[in-house]
């Protein structure tokens, strides 16, 4: 089964590609978001069932084929997974291998079917300690999908956000960011090997029902609005995708705002404004911000 949908749509990327952040929220789609996906609890989700952790990593492969296949078709334009944190290399060697080589089959086995879909991958993070069969993979599936503009599937592999503002903040001290010519954000995107201007976080999601973002994209999610399940991610399903999605249209954006400003929504394509009764629930998860 592959990772995605052959039912993409084909809409253009040029309008969201604006480093800067205000031209950014003022251009983009209101039916195109950026969506992080914090995918947690494999191991508890094995675990209550009597199996290792390793068996619940491989069942959320289940889960991670669900929604990448359903996110283009509700309006979603770029999603970045949270596949490994530099802090998960203090995990057992065993688990560490298994997610390694989980990563670097995608990789090898994907990339094909998603330049045929339209879908561009971009690895993201420190590449300093990946294996190099797992580096050589990842290259690949960049360069084969590089020209595809459908959605662009991200996957965070050995990242910390805060080494990634470490290091930008290096690059752009050392020669490049003196000037306003180079953008700190532009020096980011080179610091974590991510495709230059992808916006900002829309919507951040994490399963499992921890509430916080261990070290998750904390530049990119400035003004993202939090969406917390307890469902454990191999039970992640798409119905409990559309809820989060259906939360975030019921929201009205003023990035700091005045109440008399226009906001900006989001209509997601299968959604009315009204929405379902079980949506207008969801939506009351959420709590008011800026």
């Amino acid at each position: 089964m592959h990772l995605v949908s052959p039912h993409i749509r084909n809409p253009s990327l040029t309008e969201d590609r604006v480093s800067d952040r205000t031209d950014q929220r003022s251009t983009r789609s209101d039916t195109d978001i950026h969506v992080g996906l914090i995918m947690d609890g494999n191991g508890r989700w094995a675990e209550s069932r009597g199996h290792p952790r390793t068996y619940g990593h491989k069942r959320g492969v289940t889960a991670l084929r669900r929604i990448v296949e359903a996110a283009p078709r509700h309006g979603v334009r770029v999603l970045t997974l949270y596949a490994f944190s530099s802090d998960n290399w203090k995990r057992p060697a065993r688990e560490v291998k298994l997610l390694m080589g989980l990563m670097r089959h995608y990789l090898q086995n994907e990339a094909e079917h998603c330049r045929e879909n339209g879908v561009r991958l971009n690895v993201i993070g420190r590449r300093d300690r990946l294996p190099e069969n797992l580096l050589r993979a990842v290259q690949r599936a960049e360069t084969i999908t590089g020209p595809a503009n459908d959605l662009i599937l991200r996957f965070a592999v050995d990242y910390s956000g805060r080494y990634i503002v470490e290091k930008a903040a290096e690059l752009w001290a050392g020669g490049r960011g003196a000037s306003d010519a180079v953008p700190f954000r532009r020096a980011i995107e080179q610091a974590m090997h991510a495709d230059p201007e992808v916006p900002d976080i829309d919507l951040l999601i994490r399963s499992g029902g921890e509430q916080r973002l261990s070290d998750f994209m904390p530049w990119e999610s400035a003004y993202a609005e939090l969406w917390f399940s307890p469902v454990l991610w191999p039970d992640f399903s798409v119905r409990d995708f559309r809820a989060a999605l259906s939360a975030f249209s019921h929201r009205q954006r003023r990035f700091g705002g005045l109440n008399g400003q226009k906001p900006r929504t989001f209509t997601p394509p299968h959604f009315s404004r009204k929405g379902s009764i079980h949506d207008r629930e969801a939506s009351n998860i959420l709590q008011d911000g800026h």
